[in-house]
């Protein structure tokens, strides 16, 4: 796996124990994020380095996950019906930081909005939807801190599927490997290293 990698316990200690947090892989160019997919769209990444594949629906709209393990929590640990191929995503920061400027929250925020009329307009308008959710143990237990995710449509959607995606990453014996260590929170369970993600701009912040 072209990823770094450390022990659960190690990094859980230093992450935010509540709180809506973005946790990711990142350096100074790029951030990785997660997708899980049944094999047709999954194995043709791979091969080609892109999702838009002829199984890959571009017309309906894609989450992607920053935080592994609420991708773990999602797939099953890649043994939910077409979610066996997990891939890590690496896209640019730049990228990332335009999907997060374009996002709309998935309800109605009034600190944001002042009516709900102008958020389902600003829904209808943007490309990206985001959503915070409870994130997981490697057990699958909810943990009071919140995990990102972000849904992407139209042409967002294309450019990450296909010309903004630097590097695709197959984890599947990455995740097989750590499968039967999540169930227990073992000691010896390794985890995609991540950190808070806070982008640069402090409007999109």
């Amino acid at each position: 796996m072209k990823l770094h990698s450390a022990p659960y316990l190690q990094q859980a200690h230093s992450w935010p124990s509540s709180g809506q947090h973005i946790l990711a892989q990142y350096d100074e160019t790029s951030v990785v994020v997660y997708q899980a997919y049944r094999a047709a769209i999954g194995e043709y990444a791979i091969r080609h380095g892109r999702l838009d594949g002829p199984d890959f629906s571009l017309q309906r709209m894609s989450w992607i996950k920053p935080n592994f393990l609420w991708m773990m929590y999602r797939s099953g640990w890649g043994q939910k019906e077409g979610q066996e191929v997990v891939l890590g995503l690496r896209i640019s920061r730049q990228f990332f930081d335009a999907v997060l400027h374009a996002a709309v929250p998935s309800s109605w925020d009034p600190q944001r909005y002042p009516s709900q009329a102008e958020w389902q307009a600003a829904v209808a308008q943007s490309e990206v939807r985001l959503q915070w959710d409870p994130d997981h143990t490697p057990s699958g237990l909810k943990h009071p801190r919140r995990a990102v995710q972000l849904g992407l449509r139209g042409a967002t959607l294309a450019a990450f599927a296909g010309e903004q995606l630097l590097e695709v990453i197959d984890m599947r014996d990455f995740v097989a490997a750590q499968r039967r260590m999540a169930f227990d929170d073992s000691a010896q369970l390794q985890t995609p290293v991540e950190h808070v993600y806070v982008p640069a701009a402090p409007s999109i912040a």
